[in-house]
C-alpha cells in the first residue's frame, strides 16, 4: 500500500516524464474511413514528434496494428495560410491524395508504387484543403507572387497526373475573393457552395456563403447566399438544391438550412445557445456532418465541446464521448462517425456509433499511460473582470503518493492560448499533468476575444489586443489567489504567439506574476504588420486598428516600448526558422532582461517554426519549463536537470 507524503509543492516525484509526454500526445490531423461500408479501415494523419514533426498518414489494420500509409520522409502537410489543414484525403480503393510538406505538390499514392506528382514544380504554389467530390479531386489553390499578395482560388486537380508537367490542366474553379475555403459540389454537379472573405476581415468576422453555377467545370455566376454581416461555415449539400451550413447572425453559430428555389429563404435548424463552428484557422475543420437517414452529427461548444445528434424536428440527444475540446467530425459512414478531439485522458481518435454506443471504439491516443489517477481533473471558473466575466478552466495539483503541507497554497501557471481568437476547453493534456502531477497547478483562460461563448465575448477584444486580454488574464490570476487556490506570491504565466505577447504585455504592466514563460511571442506589433504572412496582414486592423491612423496604439501597446519595465524573471523559447514572429524579436527581449539585471534564459531551436513539433524540443522546453519556476519560486525538481539562468 502506498503510503501518501506531506511534500513542498511543486517538488512532488512524478512518473511522467518529458519523454513520455510528447511520445503519448497525438496530434490528428484529419481520417478517413477507407474501404467497403462493412469492411472498412480508417485512416488518420498525425504529426510524429520523434521523426521532427512529421504528418504521417497511418491506419489501423484488421488484425489491430497500425501501419503507415503514408512513409517515410514523406509529410502530408499543406502551408496555405501557413497554417495549412486538409493536406491528404483517401478514395475507397486505398488510393492517398497528399500534399508534401517540401514542395507542396499534390501526390497521388496508390499502396505499394512510388507517390506520383499530379501538379506541376515551380514557383511557391501551394494547395490544401483537399477532397474527393463526386469523383473529383477540389483542393484550395495559393499562389504567392512577388511585390503582390498570394492568389486563392478552388480548383480541380486530375487524377491522372497529367497536370505535373503542364499547368494548365489544373482547373480553376471558382476565385473572385482574397480568401476561400469549404468547396461542396451539389451531388447532381451543378452547383458550387464555398466560404469566401477579404481584407481586412478574418472568416469569423466576416464572411460570405457563395454558391455558383458550373458550367464546363467552373464557376460560371456565382450568388452570395448568406453571410456579409455574419460568419457562415461549412456548407453541406442536402440535395441537389438544398444547403445545410453554419453561421452566426444571432451571436452563435447554429446550423441554418436553406433551398435554393425558394427566394434563398432559411430556416433554423435545431437553434441552442451554444456555437456549432469555430475560427477558421487550417482548412477541412469540420463542426457538422448529415448522417444517412437525415439526422444531423454536430458539435457544440459552450465552453466545453459536446457531441450531439440532431433529428429533423429539431431535437437533440448526447452521443458519449470522451472529448470535451477541439472536437472535430472527420467523416461519417452510415451511422458511425469518425471523431477527434482532446478529453480527460488526453487528445485522441474516435470511432463512434451513434445508435449504438457499445459498439464504439478508440482508434489512436485518447488514454493515459499513467492511470487516470495521475490525470488532472478540470473544473470550470468563471471570474469578475473590468471588461465583464473571464472563463477558464482550473487543474489543481494532482498525485495520488503526494499532498502539500496543510499551509501551504500551491504555485500555479496561467495559460494563455494563441491565436488570439482561439479556444480551450477544459481538456487534461500530457502537459498540464507533467505539471499538476509535480504539485504545480494550471489555470487555462479563455480570456475575451476566444470563441465557444458567442460572437459578442469574442468581439470584445475588438480594437482592444494588449488591453483586453491582459486584464483578463490578470483577473483571473487574482481571482483564484483570492479564492485561496494559489499563491499569490508564486504565480506565473505562460503562452506561446498571441499568448507569448499577452506574457510580455503583462509582464511588463504588470506586478502580478513572479515570473513569465514566452514562446515565440510577440513582441512589437508594427514589425509584426510588416512581416507577417497574407492570411493575417489585416488581423491587426480589427485587433489594434488599421494603419497608419493607429500607430500610436501599436507603439504604446508593444512590449518592445516598455523593456525598461521588464524586470520579472522570463524564459524565452524560440524556433529560428519562425516566419510569423522572427527570432529578432525575441532576441530584443532577451537583450533587455539582461540590461535589466533580470533573470532570464533564452532557447532557441534550430529547424523550429512558429509551433514547435519536433520531439527534442518538446522534450527540452517542458523540462525547462519545469527547472526555470523551480528556481524562481524556490522549490526542487527532482529528475529534472537545472536550467542555466543568465
Amino acid at each position: 500500500m502506498t503510503t501518501t507524503r506531506t511534500l513542498p509543492y511543486g517538488s512532488w516525484p512524478s512518473p511522467i516524464t518529458a519523454a513520455a509526454v510528447s511520445a503519448a500526445s497525438p496530434r490528428i490531423e484529419g481520417a478517413r474511413f477507407v474501404g467497403a461500408d462493412h469492411a472498412h479501415e480508417v485512416w488518420w494523419g498525425e504529426s510524429v514528434a520523434e521523426e521532427r514533426g512529421r504528418s504521417a498518414v497511418r491506419r489501423r489494420t484488421a488484425a489491430g496494428s497500425v501501419e503507415d500509409v503514408l512513409p517515410a520522409p514523406w509529410s502530408a502537410r499543406s502551408r496555405v495560410h501557413e497554417y495549412g489543414g486538409g493536406g491528404w484525403t483517401a478514395d475507397d480503393d486505398g488510393v492517398l491524395y497528399f500534399v508534401e510538406k517540401a514542395d507542396q505538390r499534390v501526390r497521388r499514392l496508390v499502396r505499394g508504387s512510388a507517390p506520383q506528382a499530379l501538379t506541376p514544380a515551380g514557383g511557391d504554389v501551394r494547395y490544401g484543403g483537399l477532397s474527393l467530390q463526386g469523383g473529383r479531386l477540389l483542393a484550395i489553390r495559393e499562389t504567392h507572387r512577388p511585390d503582390r499578395p498570394p492568389l486563392r482560388d478552388i480548383v480541380e486537380i486530375p487524377a491522372d497526373g497529367s497536370a505535373a508537367t503542364d499547368a494548365t490542366r489544373v482547373q480553376s474553379i471558382a476565385t473572385d475573393s482574397a480568401f476561400v475555403a469549404h468547396p461542396a459540389l451539389s451531388p447532381d454537379g451543378r452547383h458550387l457552395a464555398w466560404i469566401a472573405w477579404d481584407h481586412p476581415h478574418m472568416a469569423w468576422d466576416r464572411a460570405e456563403l457563395r454558391v455558383g453555377l458550373l458550367e464546363d467545370g467552373a464557376v460560371a455566376e456565382w450568388t452570395t447566399v448568406a453571410g456579409g454581416d455574419s460568419s457562415p461555415l461549412q456548407p453541406v449539400w442536402l440535395g441537389d438544391s438544398d444547403l445545410l451550413f453554419s453561421d452566426d447572425p444571432s451571436g452563435r453559430w447554429n446550423l441554418w438550412r436553406m433551398h435554393l428555389s425558394a427566394d434563398l429563404r432559411r430556416t433554423p435548424f435545431a437553434p441552442a445557445d451554444a456555437d456549432t463552428g469555430g475560427a477558421l484557422w487550417v482548412l477541412g475543420t469540420r463542426w457538422f456532418a448529415p448522417l444517412d437517414d437525415g439526422r444531423i452529427v454536430a458539435v457544440r461548444t459552450n465552453g466545453s465541446d459536446e457531441l450531439v445528434v440532431l433529428d429533423a424536428e429539431g431535437g437533440a440527444h448526447g452521443v458519449p464521448v470522451d472529448a470535451v475540446t477541439r472536437v472535430s467530425i472527420e467523416d461519417v459512414r452510415g451511422s458511425r462517425v469518425l471523431v477527434s478531439g482532446a478529453g480527460s485522458r488526453g487528445p485522441g481518435l474516435w470511432e463512434l456509433d451513434v445508435d449504438r454506443p457499445e459498439a464504439s471504439r478508440l482508434v489512436v491516443g485518447g488514454e493515459s499511460v499513467w492511470g487516470d489517477e495521475w490525470m488532472p481533473r478540470s473544473r470550470a471558473v468563471t471570474f469578475a473582470g473590468p471588461h465583464g466575466p473571464v472563463h477558464a478552466f482550473d487543474y489543481p495539483p494532482r498525485n495520488p503518493d503526494a499532498r502539500g503541507p496543510q499551509k501551504e497554497r500551491p504555485p500555479y501557471v496561467v495559460f494563455v492560448h494563441g491565436g488570439p481568437t482561439d479556444h480551450v476547453g477544459g481538456a487534461a493534456s500530457g502537459k498540464i499533468a507533467y505539471l499538476t502531477s509535480r504539485g504545480i497547478g494550471v489555470l487555462d483562460v479563455n480570456y475575451g476575444g476566444s470563441t465557444g461563448y458567442g460572437r459578442a465575448y469574442r468581439e470584445r477584444l475588438r480594437g482592444q489586443w494588449g488591453v483586453v486580454d491582459v486584464d483578463d488574464v490578470i483577473a483571473a490570476a487574482r481571482g483564484l489567489a483570492d479564492a485561496g487556490a494559489a499563491d499569490p506570491k508564486r504565480l506565473a504565466v505562460a503562452g506561446g504567439s498571441a499568448g507569448g505577447w499577452t506574457v510580455l504585455c503583462a509582464l511588463t504592466t504588470s506586478d502580478v506574476f513572479g515570473a513569465g514563460i514566452s514562446r515565440y511571442g510577440v513582441a512589437d506589433l508594427r514589425r509584426l504588420a510588416e512581416d507577417t504572412h497574407d492570411f493575417e496582414a489585416r488581423y491587426l486592423d480589427g485587433m489594434v486598428g488599421p494603419l497608419p491612423e493607429a500607430e500610436h496604439l501599436y507603439i504604446e501597446r508593444s512590449p518592445l516600448s516598455h523593456l525598461d519595465r521588464l524586470r520579472t524573471p522570463l524564459l524565452i523559447e524560440q524556433g529560428l526558422d519562425d516566419l510569423v514572429v522572427p527570432p529578432s524579436q525575441t532576441e530584443a527581449v532577451r537583450d533587455a532582461l539582461a540590461a535589466n539585471g533580470a533573470a532570464h534564459a533564452y532557447l532557441a531551436f534550430e529547424g523550429e517554426g512558429h509551433g514547435f513539433r519536433g520531439a527534442e524540443t518538446l522534450v527540452r522546453t517542458l523540462e525547462a519549463e519545469v527547472a526555470f519556476l523551480g528556481q524562481i519560486f524556490g522549490f526542487r525538481t527532482p529528475g529534472i536537470p537545472p536550467l542555466d539562468l543568465a
